[in-house]
C-alpha cells in the first residue's frame, strides 16, 4: 500500500445506524469485521459473525494436542508483496506478545530463519535430487510466453493439459509448481497464468523455495485466532454453530438488496430481517467444507453430501446471473479433492530419521526441510514438511509435527498396495518411511507416533476451469448491501489459493458497500518490473538467454548494464 493511501478513511455518514452479518468465520470474514471497525468507524457491538462450526478461522486451522495428534488440514505459503494481508495485520497485536504486532512477529522469525529447502525433490528412496533448473526446453518457455501474453477471455476454461505440449508436463517446473501450488493437470490454465504473473519475482527461488514466508506457528494460532482476540475485544458478537441457508434479495429494476437471513441455530429455523442500511458479507464456497478425518488405524471416508456453505451458495445463486455458478466448482469432486496427514511424532526416532535426511536439527528453531520434499517418483505424488519446531504453542519440546499430502488419491501405493484414500495413517506414514529410504525404522517410529489423515473434498475447487461470470463480482453490479468474499469471489489480477486474496477481498468489499475514500492497494505489479522479467527469462533459460551477447554489447556503459 502506498504511503499516500496509509490514511484513516473518513467516517461514513450514517454508518452509526448500520449493522453487518458475515456469513463464515474464515479469515476473509475477519478481515472484512477488521476493516468495517477500523476503515469504517463501525463499533464492533454492529457486527455479527455467523459460523456454522464451534471455531473460527476457517481454513486456517490448527488443532489437537501432543497426546492425541495435532491436525494441519494445510498452509499456505506467503511472500513479501501481500500488500493487503501485511497491511492487516500490522494494527494486530500478537497473542503471544501483545506489544509487538503479528506482522512484526512474522517479518521477525524469518529474518532469523529465511526459507530455503533442503531437498526439494527425492528419488529413489530418499535420493536427493541435485538439480536446480526448470528444465524447460526453447519450446516450453515460447508456451510460457505466450501464456503470459494472453488474456483470459482468449484462453476461457483451457486446461493446463490441453495448453501446454506433453514435453512441458515431465518437466522439474511442472513438478515444481503442481506440488507447491497443488495444481492438476485438469486445472484452468488462466489461474496458472495469473500465478506466473503474479508471482514472477520468485521464479528465480522457485527449485528452493526461497523468498517464502511462513508464521512462528501454525497459522491459526499465528493468524487467525490473534484476529480474533483482537475484534472480540472490539465487541464483534461470534454468533458460532449458527448455519445460513438461504438470503431474502429483494431485486427491483436490477438493485438488488439483502432483506433477510435465514438460519438455523441449534437445529432452530431463523430469519434476522434486514434493511438497505445493513450490509451483509457471504464467503461463498469452501475449500476446506465437509473435511473428513480418520486415526492411525482408520481411514479418512470422502464426504460427498453437498456442504452447508456449498447449498448456501446454490440457494443465492438461483436468484440472479450475478451471483455466479457453484456447480463449476463443486460438482466434481474426484476433481477437487486430495488427501493430508498430520503426524505427530514424539522421542527421538524420528528427529533423528529428518536430521539424517535434511542435515538439520529439528529441535533447533529453524525450518527442518525449508518447505515441501516432494516424491518425484511417488505413485501419489506425495509431499511432506517438518515446519520449523515447536509448530503448536502448547507443542512439547520432544515432539514434532510433519505436514503431508498426495495429489493422487486414487492411485495404489508403491510400497502399500491400496489406493492412498483407502489408506489409515500407519499405511500412510509407512508409505513415507519407504520414499524416505527409512523402511526398516517403521516398526521403532509406529510406536512413537500418532498420525491423523484429512481427507477434503473441495480442498482445490477454485482451481476448476471457469469463465467470467463463474464467479460473482466481489459486489455484484446493482447490489446495494451484498458483498461476496474468499477464494470465489472474483477479483482481477490476484491468484486464488492464498490469505492474500481472501483479505484483499475483504478490504475491497468494505472500502465498495460505505464508499470510503480509501481504495485497495494494487496487487504487486511484478510482471511490469523489467528487472523481474530480465531475472525470469533468466531463470527459464537455465542462466543463459539468448541473444545474451548481443543484448549485454548494447547496454554496455549505460545504466542498464547490469541487467542481464
Amino acid at each position: 500500500m502506498g504511503n499516500y493511501q496509509n490514511v484513516t478513511a473518513g467516517r461514513p455518514a450514517g454508518v452509526e445506524k448500520k449493522k453487518a452479518y458475515l456469513v463464515g468465520a474464515g479469515i476473509a470474514s475477519l478481515a472484512a469485521a477488521a476493516y468495517l471497525i477500523r476503515d469504517g468507524h463501525m463499533a464492533g457491538g454492529q457486527i455479527t459473525i455467523l459460523e456454522q462450526l464451534d471455531i473460527a478461522g476457517g481454513s486456517l486451522d490448527g488443532s489437537g494436542n501432543a497426546t492425541d495428534g495435532y491436525l494441519v488440514r494445510g498452509g499456505r505459503e506467503m511472500e513479501e508483496h501481500y500488500e493487503c494481508t501485511w497491511d492487516l495485520f500490522s494494527r494486530v497485536p500478537s497473542i503471544i506478545d501483545p506489544e509487538r504486532t503479528v506482522l512484526e512477529e512474522i517479518r521477525e522469525i524469518n529474518l532469523f530463519d529465511p526459507n530455503e529447502a533442503t531437498n526439494r525433490i527425492i528419488n529413489n528412496c530418499g535420493v536427493k535430487d541435485p538439480n536446480t533448473s526448470l528444465g524447460l526446453s526453447h519450446h516450453n518457455v515460447r508456451e510460457l510466453t505466450k501464456l503470459s501474453l494472453a488474456t483470459e477471455q482468449e484462453l476461457g476454461a483451457t486446461t493446463v493439459e490441453e495448453y501446454f505440449s506433453p514435453s512441458f508436463l515431465e518437466t522439474y517446473m511442472w513438478c515444481y509448481w503442481r506440488s507447491m501450488f497443488a495444481f492438476q493437470t485438469w486445472h484452468s490454465v488462466v489461474e496458472m497464468r495469473r500465478y506466473m504473473q503474479r508471482f514472477m519475482h520468485l521464479l528465480p527461488g522457485m527449485s528452493l523455495l526461497k523468498d517464502i514466508l511462513f508464521t512462528k506457528y501454525n497459522q491459526y494460532e499465528s493468524l487467525a485466532l490473534p484476529l480474533q482476540t483482537w475484534l472480540e475485544a472490539e465487541g464483534v458478537v461470534f454468533d458460532l454453530g449458527t448455519q445460513v441457508t438461504d438470503l431474502d434479495i429483494e431485486i427491483v429494476n436490477a438493485v438488488k438488496t439483502v432483506t433477510g437471513i435465514h438460519l438455523l441455530r441449534n437445529g432452530v429455523a431463523e430469519t434476522i430481517p434486514t434493511t438497505a442500511d445493513d450490509l451483509v458479507f457471504v464467503t461463498n464456497g469452501s475449500m476446506t467444507e465437509n473435511s473428513t478425518v480418520g486415526s492411525l488405524g482408520e481411514p479418512a471416508i470422502l464426504n460427498r453430501e453437498a456442504g452447508g456453505c456449498w447449498s448456501l451458495w446454490r440457494s443465492i445463486a438461483a436468484k440472479d446471473d450475478a451471483f455466479g455458478r457453484p456447480e463449476v466448482f463443486c460438482s466434481d469432486i474426484d476433481k477437487t479433492k486430495w488427501l493430508s496427514f498430520t503426524i505427530t511424532a514424539k522421542g527421538s526416532p524420528m528427529a533423528d530419521l529428518l536430521s539424517k535426511i535434511t542435515g538439520r536439527d529439528p529441535h533447533s528453531g529453524k525450518g527442518v526441510t525449508g518447505c515441501i520434499m516432494t516424491i518425484r517418483d511417488s505413485s501419489w505424488l506425495m509431499s511432506a514438511t517438518c515446519s520449523r519446531q515447536p509448530h503448536y504453542v502448547d507443542q512439547p519440546d520432544d515432539v514434532l509435527v510433519i505436514w503431508a499430502y498426495g495429489l493422487f488419491p486414487d492411485n495404489v501405493g508403491d510400497f502399500v498396495h491400496k489406493k492412498m484414500s483407502d489408506c489409515n495413517g500407519e499405511e500412510l506414514l509407512s508409505e513415507l518411511l519407504h520414499h524416505w529410504g527409512a523402511e526398516d525404522q517403521i516398526p521403532e517410529i509406529m510406536k512413537t507416533v500418532k498420525v491423523i489423515p484429512c481427507m477434503m473434498p473441495y480442498i482445490t475447487s477454485q482451481f476448476m476451469p471457469r469463465v467470467k461470470g463463474d464467479r460473482p463480482e466481489v459486489v455484484p453490479v446493482g447490489s446495494r448491501n451484498l458483498a461476496f468474499l474468499g477464494q470465489f469471489a472474483e477479483m482481477p489480477d490476484d491468484c486464488v489459493f492464498t490469505v492474500e486474496y481472501s483479505v484483499r477481498s475483504a478490504m475491497t468489499a468494505v472500502y465498495t458497500l460505505l464508499a470510503l475514500d480509501k481504495t485497495p492497494p494494487e496487487v504487486y505489479p511484478s510482471k511490469y518490473d523489467v528487472r523481474v522479467v530480465a531475472k525470469a527469462a533468466e531463470t527459464m533459460y537455465d542462466g543463459h538467454v539468448p541473444a545474451e551477447r548481443l543484448i549485454s554489447h548494447f547496454l554496455k556503459d549505460t545504466s542498464l548494464e547490469g541487467l542481464i
